[in-house]
């Protein structure tokens, strides 16, 4: 199959470039003939986002971000100087940028390229259904750009409700690793003594890590499973407490990253992840883990199906519970659900393919 291939310079725009994007960027680069640069800025101390500020393969330029009232806020915008600084010294033949409304330099950016007949492709989750004036903000906005790249199928329908023909829509499910280059991980039919449940992630709140405590100290005896949690964060503390009241089984590892996750992902049976965010439910997967997840964005509705694993209502500690206890019922269903996560990020939901997506979407309007 041929590679992924774009015969432009490509410019990206993002508020910020958070590490954990950094490979598709720099997968995305090595696709673009003429080079690929990013224009990226810093977030706000409280986000606690990990950022990179260079890049191997790809260029990076640094936006000046004003950020206006909190994140959190529905007032909230940013706005991103020096953009029509970088544009000029950057000439692209073709712009990726995210599909926010409330970045507001982003008009700026869609005049400039409009103005120089080179197409501008939206990014993003989707665009929710709103009444009144943001409604019609956010149609307007999306209605300049040339074509949209969405997070998942939920997100598509949105841009589609919103009035983008649907042959200008593209889907590049989020991925944040490649194709697995192991492969499918061998496991017994049955468990190997007690359970190995499994949660890898930043210990904060929106993690929501005391459900998933009491839901294991809830389950039957029989079921109880040795539950394993990788991460550390401002949480760490308090949790170990809770744990050592409610769950003392169990672990806590710390910090662990790259190759010093392998050790966990082969031994555990299950993979849960309760509250919000999820990068490593991929990672899990091309373990040949199960997962449940909570519902979120909809980033998580094409990854996660019921071939491979649940999702639950976000913030439902009785629903975490009944499904916690339906996957340790069965460990020959876990295997096969195993089996399915591994294929569906081995051959649909990978760098790789998200990096064909973009490329297809971009040749298609240049």
């Amino acid at each position: 199959m041929n590679k992924p291939h774009y015969p432009g310079r490509l410019g990206i725009v993002q508020r910020v470039l958070p590490a954990y994007r950094a490979p598709f960027f720099e997968t995305l680069a090595e696709a673009c003939q003429r080079d690929l640069a990013l224009f990226a800025g810093q977030p706000r101390p409280e986000e606690s986002i990990v950022t990179v500020s260079s890049l191997q393969k790809a260029r990076f330029f640094a936006a000046n971000n004003w950020h206006l009232f909190s994140t959190s806020s529905p007032l909230y915008a940013c706005y991103q100087g020096g953009l029509l600084n970088w544009l000029e010294n950057w000439n692209p033949d073709a712009l990726v940028m995210e599909a926010n409304f409330r970045y507001l330099s982003s008009r700026a950016g869609l005049a400039w390229m409009g103005k120089n007949k080179r197409p501008v492709i939206g990014w993003g989750l989707g665009a929710p259904l709103e009444r009144g004036l943001l409604s019609s903000l956010r149609r307007n906005f999306l209605a300049r750009f040339d074509a949209m790249i969405a997070y998942s199928q939920r997100g598509a329908s949105q841009y589609a409700d919103c009035g983008i023909a649907p042959d200008r829509i593209f889907v590049a499910p989020n991925a944040v690793t490649p194709a697995p280059k192991h492969a499918m991980p061998a496991r017994p039919a049955n468990f190997a003594g007690q359970p190995q449940v499994l949660f890898v992630g930043r210990l904060q709140a929106r993690k929501r890590i005391p459900a998933l405590l009491r839901a294991c100290a809830a389950l039957p005896a029989a079921l109880q499973p040795h539950l394993v949690i990788v991460g550390d964060g401002p949480e760490a503390g308090s949790l170990q407490a809770l744990a050592s009241e409610v769950y003392p089984a169990a672990e806590f590892t710390g910090a662990r990253q790259g190759a010093e996750l392998e050790p966990y992902f082969l031994a555990a049976d299950l993979f849960v992840l309760p509250g919000t965010g999820g990068l490593a439910v991929q990672q899990a997967m091309s373990y040949g883990l199960p997962v449940i997840v909570a519902q979120g964005d909809g980033t998580q509705d094409d990854l996660v199906r019921p071939a491979n694993g649940w999702q639950i209502p976000p913030n439902d500690d009785a629903a975490l519970l009944i499904q916690l206890e339906q996957a340790l019922l069965d460990a020959g269903r876990l295997r096969a659900m195993g089996a399915e996560s591994y294929r569906i990020v081995a051959e649909e939901i990978n760098l790789e393919k998200m990096v064909s997506v973009f490329t297809q979407a971009i040749n298609t309007v240049t």
